[in-house]
């Protein structure tokens, strides 16, 4: 049998957001020292033990014969705020979903590649310095989507149906998951709300699809605004980060049909909580 590297089975519990006991009882043991002394070296996990921390872990069975614990899932930059309260299981759930992503749009990538597709011009031919009008016109550009029938739109899953539609035909891959393929590892809106990958050849948008339908026109929007600026990474519910606040803005330039009371919301609810009061407008 080949030899495992017991830090191994500790990274891939930790990833997973699990304690020792929570741990162990997921796997069917009586006690959570039976998983410490397989963790520390001293007993051998059988297959039907690997088998089932694969399924619990939701790790491919190939993971524990690795040499070393791999580095984390690449979320490009890290857009959310800090709290105390994150939640390190969440995380480790929105770690396995952009590792999964990652791979879908590496294949894609690959394969348009390989049929010599042009990169699109709209990847990354803004700046924050060219202000939120410069980037919503780039979007309106890219997309040969008139403001005017997007806000003509009655509901706001038309809506969402019309900017996908647009997106998706110049190119940028649009997906809505909020999970690992089923409820039990579903991710709050709390942990992650969007995702960009700013690739000029293969740009995805993932949108959170645990959030309201009103809110996702604005998160497209602002991922979107993302591909733009040329910058690949997750976004949170809420966020002071400077290019996150242009992204909320540019969105809800897009979105908003009464900016009236657009302004009062910000003034309300200050910087903090700008991208909320966007979701409460539209």
């Amino acid at each position: 049998m080949q030899v495992l590297n017991p830090e191994i089975l500790k990274w891939a519990r930790e990833t997973a957001g699990l304690n020792l006991e929570d741990a162990a009882h997921a796997l069917g043991m009586t006690a959570a020292g039976r998983l410490a002394a397989l963790e520390a070296g001293k007993e051998v996990p059988s297959r039907a033990v690997l088998l089932k921390m694969s399924k619990q872990y939701r790790r491919s069975l190939l993971t524990f014969y690795l040499p070393t614990p791999p580095k984390k899932g690449d979320r490009g930059q890290d857009f959310r705020t800090v709290t105390p309260d994150r939640s390190v299981a969440s995380d480790a759930l929105l770690d396995a979903l952009i590792r999964d992503l990652r791979a879908r749009q590496s294949l894609v990538h690959s394969t348009l590649e390989d049929e010599e597709v042009e990169p699109l011009a709209f990847i990354g031919s803004t700046k924050m310095a060219d202000g939120i009008t410069a980037t919503l016109r780039s979007i309106q550009d890219a997309l040969q989507l008139n403001l005017a029938d997007f806000r003509a739109q009655k509901k706001a899953e038309d809506a969402f149906s019309l900017l996908r539609e647009r997106a998706e035909a110049v190119g940028i891959f649009v997906l809505l998951i909020g999970n690992l393929g089923s409820h039990h590892s579903a991710i709050p809106v709390e942990t992650f709300r969007g995702f960009a990958i700013a690739d000029p050849i293969a740009p995805f948008v993932v949108i959170n699809d645990q959030d309201a339908k009103t809110a996702w026109s604005f998160t497209l929007l602002h991922e979107i605004a993302h591909l733009c600026l040329g910058t690949t990474g997750v976004s949170g519910a809420l966020s002071d980060v400077a290019i996150e606040q242009f992204c909320n803005d540019v969105a809800g330039e897009f979105t908003s049909q009464d900016r009236a009371r657009q302004d009062q919301a910000r003034c309300q609810l200050g910087p903090g909580r700008l991208y909320r009061s966007h979701f409460t407008i539209c």
